[in-house]
């Protein structure tokens, strides 16, 4: 027992480590915290007592920690249902333990803010049970977590904030104001000038650029008159977008062309340009107003610019019809663009390739994560020059991708406009791309047109990216589990040229309005699978820390940073043991699913709860699949090796 004991302390140890949180093991680490350790006996004896780790976070959050080899000795409550304060309670039960020196320490020290966290069991399986005591020796138990990421220095303000005190922490404040402003714009959009869901993100996308211009002092807002007679509203507007662009360098010509094309409609719809009554001034001038004041003083000046545009279109496009679905695109959140960046470890020399780039998320958020890691500014050159690639097939999403990079400083911006299909990989591989994200067009594969499964847009990036590249794209779960026969050829396809690193099943809700199931599958490009030695990761992911809140969409809780931790934690090997409902690693074949709820076997019996939900997870992807002509991987027809079921 006592060496199990020993090596928990060593595991929570770690964790403090990685956490970046220096305790004290068997101490206080401050004169004030020893001198009242001196009479916190646990026996109640009124001698010395010490938890097994204690210290101060930030110098104002105390944190106790207690912990247990064994899970079954992690809490014990009363007959009323409480944390049982009795002395053999607290002598044998990590939470009982960790709050007792809590209550101790808020009654002889200054400190106000106390966290005590019970920790039992292992790396593999354990529990982590954090409590609040404040100075007059009140508790309140706050979620369990898995890591203690939440208590290190960067996080401890907003998880005090958001689970100790029930209020919006600052970066939930700035996404309701954010969530506010999209709103607002798009029913100004709509309201006077009954502007299309397509032209509404060109028409944003333009007056952001025409600002750009204020700088040099060759526009300004007070230009727009409204004047019929001379230059209209719309036509000095795109001219400051001419401006912008030619400043930017934007090249060749042709697609200079194309991408001011796109913001003709400023310059020709007629309604934005008259001044309406009930405005005294033109729907542009208001427009550029409001996204003066709203949205480009936020990206000249926030501190958050580089995501500050990105939540803003995020929400904005939601109004134009569910994340964009009337425009024919799914947004990817920014969560996930983040996450693509953390599982590839994207590093400033990398060369990244988005082939469906939309907004140009993927992107923005590999420059983001590049810059911050670079060290001169050739580095950070190189990095906007070189290192960022995309492709858009649409022409106006492809405006929008180019106008955001260029907001963000990236003149260059190597952005085409083409069909990715199309695109010849080796031709592809020239641009010596070794990093491939994607969110391809979704459920657009039939078997008339087999080409446009997402598991072929994905076959079609591994071959466009340089041997030993790393690939990571977020698909449907459906597509990964080779239902017809052409999406299992291209799954034994892919293995014979590439290799599988895991499968990450996601949040059901990521998308959420979309009813799609998505995961994340990530590849090493151009190295052929190894099936008898290499060994998969398949990671249950859909508790992520993010919520549904009604007429608002996907929000982050304060578990969303502790649940990314685990992950990451698990997926680049520091975590080694894991429960297998959390993560099953295997050798795979061709034919399987590649997905955790095919390789994890669970035994236990589920309750009518979980039983019924089941069965409405699936109705649900059922009716998703049929309204998206996918039906035929309900029917009977013909399985995946081309006979009717049943066939032998």
């Amino acid at each position: 027992m006592a060496r199990r004991e020993i090596d928990t302390d060593f595991w929570v140890k770690s964790m403090l480590g990685e956490a970046g949180i220096a305790l004290t093991a068997q101490g206080g680490g401050t004169k004030e915290i020893e001198a009242a350790l001196q009479t916190a006996s646990k026996a109640g004896t009124g001698r010395a007592g010490y938890p097994e780790f204690c210290g101060t976070v930030k110098g104002e959050y105390l944190i106790v920690i207690e912990d247990k080899a064994d899970l079954d000795r992690h809490l014990e409550r009363d007959d009323r249902g409480l944390i049982d304060q009795a002395i053999p309670a607290v002598q044998d039960y990590a939470v009982n333990g960790a709050l007792f020196y809590a209550l101790h320490l808020a009654k002889h020290t200054g400190y106000r803010k106390i966290f005590a966290l019970g920790i039992s069991g292992s790396e593999k399986r354990h529990r982590i049970t954090p409590l609040f005591v404040n100075e007059r020796g009140e508790y309140k138990e706050l979620a369990e977590l898995s890591t203690l990421i939440s208590f290190a220095e960067a996080n401890i303000d907003a998880y005090y904030t958001h689970e100790v005190l029930g209020v919006e922490t600052p970066v939930e404040k700035e996404t309701a104001q954010i969530l506010r402003e999209a709103q607002a714009l798009h029913e100004d959009l709509r309201s006077y000038g009954s502007i299309q869901d397509k032209d509404k993100p060109l028409i944003v996308s333009g007056i952001l650029l025409a600002l750009q211009e204020i700088e040099t002092k060759t526009f300004s807002i007070e230009m727009l008159s409204g004047d019929q007679v001379g230059k209209t509203d719309g036509q000095k507007l795109y001219d400051a977008i001419d401006a912008n662009l030619r400043r930017a360098r934007v090249s060749p010509q042709t697609k200079l062309d194309l991408v001011l094309n796109q913001f003709s409609v400023i310059r020709d719809t007629k309604v934005i340009n008259e001044v309406h009554p009930a405005l005294g001034k033109t729907p542009l001038r208001h427009y550029t107003e409001f996204l003066y004041k709203s949205i480009y003083q936020s990206l000249r000046y926030g501190h958050s610019a580089e995501d500050y545009l990105g939540r803003f279109y995020g929400e904005f496009m939601s109004y134009s019809g569910g994340d964009g679905q009337s425009l024919g695109i799914v947004l990817t959140p920014r969560h996930i663009t983040e996450l693509f960046c953390q599982l590839v470890d994207i590093k400033p020399t990398d060369r990244v390739l988005d082939p469906c780039c939309g907004t140009g998320g993927f992107l923005i958020a590999a420059m983001h994560r590049m810059l911050q890691q670079a060290n001169t500014e050739g580095e950070r050159r190189a990095i906007r020059q070189n290192n960022l690639h995309g492709i858009e097939s649409q022409s106006y999403m492809f405006t929008i991708a180019t106008t955001n990079m260029i907001l963000r400083g990236d003149g260059k911006s190597n952005l085409d406009n083409e069909d990715f299909l199309k695109c010849r990989p080796e031709q592809l591989q020239l641009k010596g791309c070794n990093v491939g994200m994607m969110n391809p067009p979704y459920s657009q594969g039939t078997k008339q047109t087999p080409n446009l499964y997402e598991i072929n847009f994905t076959e079609h990036l591994l071959n466009s990216i340089t041997k030993g590249g790393r690939v990571v794209v977020i698909i449907p779960q459906s597509a990964l589990t080779g239902k017809t026969r052409e999406e299992q050829a291209v799954k034994e396809s892919i293995l014979k040229h590439h290799t599988l690193e895991g499968v990450i099943t996601l949040n059901k809700n990521t998308f959420y309005g979309v009813g799609t199931s998505p995961c994340i599958a990530v590849f090493t490009a151009g190295i052929p699978h190894d099936f008898e030695h290499q060994e998969c990761k398949f990671i249950n992911f859909e508790d992520d820390g993010y919520r549904v809140a009604k007429h608002v969409g996907l929000l982050e809780t304060s578990a969303a940073r502790d649940r990314l931790q685990l992950l990451l934690d698990v997926w680049h090997n520091r975590v080694t043991e894991y429960e297998s409902r959390f993560c099953v690693k295997t050798t795979i074949e061709a034919k399987d699913e590649w997905l955790h709820a095919f390789y994890y076997f669970d035994d236990s019996i589920p309750s009518a709860e979980a039983f019924t939900q089941t069965m409405a997870d699936y109705l649900s992807f059922q009716f998703t699949m049929l309204t998206h002509g996918r039906g035929y991987l309900f029917d009977n027809a013909e399985s995946a090796d081309g006979k009717p079921e049943g066939d032998p």
